[in-house]
């Protein structure tokens, strides 16, 4: 719990941009190895996805002098310091984030219901467009369907898709976030809807790893089924 409170806190915030040589490291023939690679990949992922400007360098000489040394440069009270200052960093960045997305997200979806002839909105302002029809049954707002989905962000980045994962998935319409709870219900099964879907009607303010707080979501679906009336 220690290990994961510290690296959630300090991973969050060390931009990568002035990496040194390191040696490479061509197999991994131990589970020290393994464990050391799949700790470092993690702290890499995390790292790719900050902005806020860390010395890389100096990063890793804090680790080599408490890990190897012993010989660390601050003391107790001067490293909460420094950790209260990041964790108000990483807060203001948040909401910087955050809010920025949000007018992001206004401003596409104003623009692409004007110059999209093809799609629509509804009254909540869940925006959508038919791809393809099918004959079958809608789903009620409870229903268990099978769907296949690829979503992404604004930027293209592709966040989750099941084609990908190669498996439709399976879930109930009051288990998902609103956007689709609505869209779902407006298909047929064999349709196949893409929808753009304001914050409001996604996962608001809320970040998850792939997805930064108050994105605008664009998702192609495809109703295979419904599952569960």
């Amino acid at each position: 719990m220690k290990y994961a409170l510290f690296f959630c806190t300090f991973l969050f915030v060390i931009s990568c941009s002035q990496k040194q040589e390191l040696p490479s490291v061509q197999s991994l023939n131990t589970k020290a190895d393994t464990i050391s690679y799949s700790l470092g990949a993690d702290i890499g992922e995390n790292l790719k996805r900050q902005q806020i400007d860390i010395d890389y360098n100096v990063l890793i000489t804090g680790l080599v002098d408490a890990y190897e040394t012993n010989e660390v440069k601050l003391d107790q009270k001067a490293r909460r310091k420094a950790m209260t200052d990041l964790q108000q960093l990483i807060r203001n960045k948040t909401t910087e984030t955050t809010r920025n997305n949000l007018e992001e997200a206004d401003a596409f979806l104003a623009k692409n219901k004007v110059e999209n002839a093809d799609v629509k909105e509804t009254p909540t302002g869940l925006q959508y467009r038919v791809l393809r029809q099918g004959e079958g049954n809608s789903p009620t707002a409870k229903a268990k369907v099978k769907v296949h989905y690829a979503g992404r962000l604004l930027n293209g980045q592709e966040f989750d898709s099941s084609i990908a994962k190669g498996k439709p998935a399976e879930f109930t319409l009051d288990g998902v976030i609103k956007g689709w709870t609505e869209g779902l219900q407006l298909m047929k099964e064999g349709d196949k809807f893409e929808f753009f879907i304001h914050p409001r009607l996604g996962y608001g303010g809320r970040s998850t790893p792939k997805i930064p707080g108050n994105s605008c979501l664009i998702f192609e679906v495809e109703l295979i089924e419904i599952l569960e009336s």
